[in-house]
């Protein structure tokens, strides 16, 4: 690979390349998460890297900042070959990353929260900083008081803080890992202007990303990464959508799949004016046999309330909840699942696994009270309960090495997977689904979504709740919106989204549902 000739875009921009990686390997127990991977990232691109989950891409980028030492392979910056062993030694050449889990501290403003670890000194004038990043704030259009506690700041301005962090510290190379992942659409495409200002700086952008359309409306050039591999390059005007998931996947991908025709029935669980700790407000709300209903909302506006009181996590301080007629409103969350109730949390790593627990023991959660796992005086039966196991991997395909190993090991597919086997196994009556495909790569998402139509074709009730308007829309029968914790509207799942977008924001639309 040539590392000192400019190169140019298809828009005629000119790039000399900024970093080269070459054959970058790096192996972890079992796992060789990069095979001899070629990357070249020029001056003033935004550059996309897309593949599946553990398809390696946010371990390659790692490799770059300094957190993971590669195996094998050289790294190349500004022509000279660097060895790059921590993130300090990273930003010193200029590569910043801001991770999809932030590293902020809550109580204190973000000038503090920036200049903590970049003092340079045992005396720091914080006004000098303050308007040091007040003036990066306005050059680059991040919306972002300096003076601030970041506690009171919403996720899309935490992110605007964590990329000032790393402007802060003179940054040519910023590196996103799944930017968007936590942003309201409106969030995203402010996100895309300050990029774009970036970019237009002569800053270069790693955009880490699973959501295709933003690639290929941000993206200048985009790497594609299966199984550790690089297995191409490509640019928005030379692909499609359908061609990237392909390559990604190594099979088609469909992003529209056909619901199942199913007689809906009576209603599965019925919401009466359902009160919660002040955030849910009087809602009522029913879900009937072989329905989705989908709810959509800005996030934050109650839907996670709302999920853990149908579950049993959060007791409502007033109104019902009916599942088939029975009133399970503060009951606790064995009993509630006992009846029938699946539920899949909007945050796979704190909800729906114990991590450090191995597969067979992340299986039977919840369900470990079950006759055929529980024998006398409490005691489980470990054999049944890995042949439980062993089963569910197979047949949700579940890729792991073993039964034994921990969850932290598996991709997030392979995460969510073992979610929905444990879950959906045994035909609930009401599946509570909530940010089902949240961090997913295309085919998860399939795969997901597939599991959740089966759902309503075996005659369950689904209550999804997301974010995702686009997922919203494939899968519901029924849609309604919810704003600080109300429903403000009933929409036919084919409503135009301007009017889902006033429900949304607070408005009310009459409208017949179907």
């Amino acid at each position: 690979m040539k590392t000192g000739t400019e190169t140019k875009d298809e828009a005629g921009r000119a790039g000399a390349p900024l970093v080269v990686m070459e054959e970058i390997t790096k192996r972890f127990p079992g796992v060789v998460a990069n095979d001899r991977v070629d990357l070249e990232l020029r001056e003033g691109e935004i550059h996309a890297l897309v593949g599946e989950n553990g398809a390696g891409k946010s371990t390659l980028m790692r490799v770059l900042y300094g957190l993971y030492p590669p195996d094998g392979g050289r790294i190349v910056v500004r022509g000279t070959e660097a060895r790059i062993h921590s993130p300090r030694q990273a930003i010193a050449l200029g590569i910043g990353m801001v991770h999809q889990h932030f590293v902020l501290v809550d109580r204190f403003t973000v000038t503090e929260n920036i200049v903590l670890g970049a003092e340079g000194g045992a005396v720091v004038d914080f006004d000098e900083a303050a308007g040091r990043i007040g003036e990066l704030a306005r050059s680059y259009g991040f919306a972002v008081d300096p003076a601030v506690p970041v506690e009171g700041l919403s996720v899309g301005q935490e992110q605007r803080v964590e990329i000032l962090k790393a402007l802060y510290r003179g940054v040519d190379l910023l590196i996103l890992d799944e930017p968007t992942a936590v942003l309201t659409p409106s969030e995203a495409a402010e996100l895309f202007e300050n990029l774009r200002k970036l970019r237009g700086d002569g800053k270069t952008v790693v955009f880490i990303s699973h959501k295709l359309d933003e690639v290929l409306a941000i993206a200048d050039r985009i790497t594609v990464l299966r199984r550790g591999k690089v297995v191409g390059e490509t640019t928005p005007a030379q692909t499609s959508k359908e061609q990237l998931a392909e390559m990604m996947v190594g099979r088609p991908v469909l992003f529209r799949l056909e619901k199942p025709h199913v007689q809906v029935g009576e209603a599965v669980v019925v919401i009466e004016d359902l009160e919660v700790d002040g955030l849910v407000k009087g809602v009522d709300l029913e879900v009937r046999s072989g329905e989705i209903v989908g709810v959509a909302g800005v996030e934050g506006n109650g839907q996670r309330e709302l999920a853990e009181a149908l579950i049993g996590l959060r007791p409502p301080s007033a109104g019902r909840i009916l599942l088939d007629g029975r009133d399970v409103a503060g009951q606790s969350t064995g009993g509630i699942r006992n009846l029938g109730v699946a539920y899949i949390p909007e945050d796979r790593h704190d909800r729906g696994l114990v991590l450090d627990m191995s597969l067979w023991e992340n299986s039977i959660l919840g369900r470990q009270s079950k006759p055929e796992v529980a024998g006398g005086l409490g005691i489980l039966l470990i054999g049944k309960i890995k042949e439980w196991a062993a089963r569910l991997i197979k047949k949700f395909d579940v890729r792991a090495s073993s039964i034994q190993v921990p969850a932290a090991t598996l991709s997030g597919g392979n995460q969510q997977k073992l979610i929905l086997a444990r879950e959906l196994e045994e035909t609930p009556r009401l599946v509570v689904a909530h940010q089902p495909t949240r961090g997913l790569d295309v085919g998860a998402i399939e795969f997901v979504w597939r599991k959740i139509l089966e759902q309503k074709a075996l005659g369950a009730g689904v209550l999804l709740i997301s974010a995702e308007l686009e997922e919203i829309y494939e899968l519901s029968d029924r849609i309604v919106t919810i704003y600080e914790g109300r429903i403000t509207g009933e929409y036919a799942a084919d409503a135009p989204p301007a009017e889902l977008g006033i429900g949304m924001t607070g408005g009310r639309v009459a409208q017949e549902a179907g």
